[in-house]
């Protein structure tokens, strides 16, 4: 089911497949989500819980059993109730099945909050532990800006500008998806990255953790015009476009939790960032998207 949400002018669409924000329009009627054509990527907006990334040998230990799972989890693909709805904003909610118990065995609550702002959104994740004992999880974004966004530009007439100067090396998947400490990636020296397709094509996703920065913009070079997220709640931040496709998306996605490292236990609980609830705790995350240009 889609409900339209609307805002100052702004109109967006939420799926409860999925629990994703699938589209925002601004006055004008500009689209600024990716439209998840299959040619390049089907996807739009996933929710990636309660992993992010992929699995070492696609398995992960909990009381002493290993456990299956694909690749950012299982929420993406599956149907999402309707919580609370109002003009411009929904919240969904996601609870165990028999599914999500044969391959994570813990009882849940994932709701997804979708709150338009006057110049853009909100999204908020809210896990709840109903169970009585210990649960962990991971939980990130996926979101998709088209880019460019207007005929005649090209990928390359965009760049990343971050809040603070920063030196980091990002983190790159290896053979078989998982993370290699040894690989170090590009380096982000300075507030910038331009975007180049072959970049992409050779690493994959830039995946940076601990960065000074809490927001990156996704803009125009020469108009401004793009997108500015807000991560600050997020302990790390990837970008990622298909690679050896030059797609017209890049995807900006704030994590708690990445996926498995090369020489890692296979334990949930030791997974970088992993957050642990107590029975009946809580864990809220959100970030914020806002209209540049």
């Amino acid at each position: 089911m889609r409900i339209t949400l609307r805002r100052a002018g702004l109109t967006a669409l939420a799926d409860t497949m999925g629990g994703e924000l699938v589209s925002l329009r601004d006055r004008e009627g500009m689209e600024y989500i990716w439209e998840g054509d299959p040619a390049y990527w089907s996807g739009r907006n996933p929710i990636l819980f309660p992993i992010v990334g992929g699995l070492k040998e696609g398995t992960v230990r909990i009381g002493g059993k290993a456990w299956e799972m694909d690749r950012h989890g299982f929420a993406r693909r599956m149907e999402f109730t309707l919580a609370e709805q109002g003009e411009d904003f929904v919240e969904l909610e996601l609870r165990e099945t028999a599914e999500t118990l044969a391959r994570y065995p813990f009882p849940f609550s994932l709701r997804v909050r979708h709150q338009l702002t006057e110049d853009g959104f909100v999204t908020r994740f809210q896990v709840t532990n109903p169970g009585n004992t210990a649960m962990p999880f991971c939980v990130g974004a996926h979101t998709a800006f088209r880019c460019p966004l207007a005929e005649g530009e090209r990928f390359e007439d965009y760049r990343l500008v971050f809040d603070q100067p920063e030196e980091a090396v990002s983190i790159l998947p290896g053979p078989g998806g998982c993370l290699c400490h040894d690989r170090p990636g590009p380096a982000l020296s300075g507030r910038e990255i331009c975007l180049d397709h072959r970049v992409f094509d050779e690493v994959d996703t830039l995946i940076f953790d601990g960065l000074r920065s809490g927001t990156v913009a996704l803009r125009h070079n020469s108009t401004g015009r793009g997108v500015r997220v807000d991560f600050s709640q997020f302990p790390m931040v990837a970008f990622w476009t298909k690679p050896n496709a030059r797609a017209p998306y890049l995807c900006i996605e704030p994590w708690q939790g990445c996926a498995a490292f090369d020489n890692e236990s296979g334990e949930f609980t030791d997974k970088p960032h992993c957050v642990v609830l107590a029975p009946g705790e809580s864990r809220s995350l959100g970030y914020t998207v806002s209209l540049l240009g």
